[in-house]
């Protein structure tokens, strides 16, 4: 099977890594439609940056529902009408909340999650971009959102080290890792081009899983 083949590709990492960036490169190389996650339309998330043990329940429940709606929108019309790429994987919603909320709070959450995570359909590939705490947070900075400005460099290091974790166990979707710490597929073609050859190694090798550092 080829890159084009692929009906259903997912884009993940932590907060900076360059998910949503990578998704729209390869969807626009691909021809494919793009499916963002819309963090600026959740109303609690500026305050769970500033309160997050008071705000973590609501703005999980908003993301939840959120990408719950666009992912079954997936399965309905989408799926069936062309190539998709999306910035992020549904199961990763489950990471932050065992990250953020209360004992009491997850335990209400996984009821929710798991009703809705039974309905709906799995990437083809799953792209997970990894990098240093010190190279999200300067990429955070960097890119000068207002509702992130109070985010805390320990919890973009909490953040970072639970998606590792959680992919290290990862093995729903065929899984490309890739240290993007010294990449810029934005601005330099050759960083995107070895991108997607690993992907493409990927899919053709029909690995669940592989690892790779590009050095540019």
């Amino acid at each position: 099977m080829s890159l084009k083949a692929v009906k259903y590709i997912a884009v993940d990492g932590p907060i900076g890594a360059g998910k949503s960036s990578l998704a729209r490169i390869l969807a626009a190389d691909l021809g494919a439609k793009m499916v963002l996650e819309d963090p600026d339309a959740n109303p609690f998330l500026s305050l769970f940056y500033e309160n997050p043990e008071q705000y973590a329940f609501q703005t999980q429940i908003f993301f939840l529902l959120s990408r719950y709606r666009q992912q079954k929108e997936l399965l309905q019309r989408d799926l069936f009408e062309g190539q998709v790429v999306c910035d992020y994987l549904f199961a990763k919603d489950l990471l932050f909340a065992q990250m953020n909320l209360s004992d009491e709070e997850f335990q209400l959450y996984l009821q929710i999650y798991k009703l809705l995570d039974q309905k709906l359909p799995k990437p083809d590939v799953t792209i997970f971009l990894q990098a240093t705490p010190e190279v999200l947070f300067k990429r955070i900075d960097k890119r000068e959102k207002g509702y992130e400005a109070n985010i805390d460099p320990e919890y973009v290091a909490n953040v970072s080290q639970n998606y590792s974790q959680f992919f290290f166990q990862y093995q729903d979707t065929p899984l490309l890792v890739v240290n993007v710490s010294d990449l810029d597929f934005v601005n330099q073609k050759l960083d995107y081009q070895m991108l997607k050859e690993e992907i493409e190694h990927l899919i053709e090798t029909g690995k669940q899983k592989h690892y790779v550092t590009i050095i540019d």
